[in-house]
């Protein structure tokens, strides 16, 4: 259900810097600044906001999480769509876009690798020739940032020049479908742990599907996205899904639950971005 006030509470936590932080009163950080300038956008505060964010770029092109980390990582995704949805198509979209593109994870160390390859190991539970997008380079990839980084990606082909765009996409996806569980959802980052099937999140599995519209043979998993939808007492998890459901034109269910409310910048931000605004994650499909 629409929240008439939530869009004032947002305008009313906005930090004289320009940001938001996770919670009212608190510092600044980029991921609920993004989608509380997503939230506003055409605002004022979504234009001062997205000033504080162009600060944070760093010289190689990376966001910083906030202003006092200094390392770049996975925000990057989130400041390219921003950068994008409001025309700004400059050099810092092009040198984000590049940084993306250069950002790599980890996925084992190479003797691990081979252990695996000789079977000392067994089989790995996920496909380590596929390459995704971690958190910050040199770590492993996990679904959340890897989802940002395609709509991101996807959102910038025919914005830059660089061959290597559609390959790296193409294989996030593979990534996303490679780790997908049994029951059709997704976990935090692969679809087993030793061996055992993990089961799938709410938040994840809408994610996911966010990061892979346009793809076929996705009916389970949108079938397992509207009953969580239903069934999540979640306030985040009912947002995302009620977000991934209007991407893939799929119906969005009444919540059969009661929803806690919460007093998070991010969540207050979603909730208005589900309601009115989810076509921001609009990917047009594949590359």
């Amino acid at each position: 259900m629409k929240d008439p006030t939530a869009a004032v509470r947002l305008r009313e936590a906005q930090n004289a810097d320009g940001g938001w932080g996770y919670f009212p009163g608190k510092q600044s950080w980029l991921e609920p600044t993004f989608y509380a300038a997503v939230a506003l956008a055409g605002e004022a505060a979504a234009d001062r906001a997205w000033g504080l964010l162009k600060s944070w770029q760093a010289a190689d092109g990376g966001w910083r999480p906030s202003a006092d980390v200094p390392v770049p990582s996975w925000g990057t995704s989130l400041c390219v769509a921003l950068a994008q949805s409001r025309g700004e198509t400059g050099e810092p979209f092009q040198k984000g876009v590049q940084w993306l593109l250069s950002s790599k994870e980890v996925e084992l160390a190479l003797w691990k690798r081979l252990l695996f390859r000789t079977k000392l190991f067994g089989e790995p539970d996920r496909n380590l020739n596929l390459e995704g997008w971690p958190w910050k380079p040199g770590q492993v990839s996990w679904v959340e940032p890897n989802v940002h980084a395609i709509v991101a990606l996807k959102q910038a082909a025919g914005k830059v020049s660089n061959p290597r765009l559609t390959e790296r996409v193409r294989m996030g996806e593979a990534e996303l479908i490679d780790v997908r569980c049994a029951d059709g959802g997704w976990n935090y980052g692969s679809h087993a742990a030793l061996k055992v099937d993990l089961v799938a999140f709410p938040e994840t599995t809408a994610l996911a599907l966010i990061g892979l519209q346009g793809h076929p043979d996705l009916g389970k998993s949108l079938d397992l996205a509207a009953r969580m939808a239903g069934e999540t007492t979640s306030p985040l998890a009912r947002a995302w899904l009620t977000i991934a459901l209007r991407l893939h034109e799929a119906e969005v269910p009444s919540s059969t639950v009661e929803i806690a409310s919460s007093p998070e910048t991010m969540i207050a931000a979603l909730n208005i971005i589900a309601e009115d605004k989810p076509e921001f994650f609009r990917t047009g499909g594949t590359t």
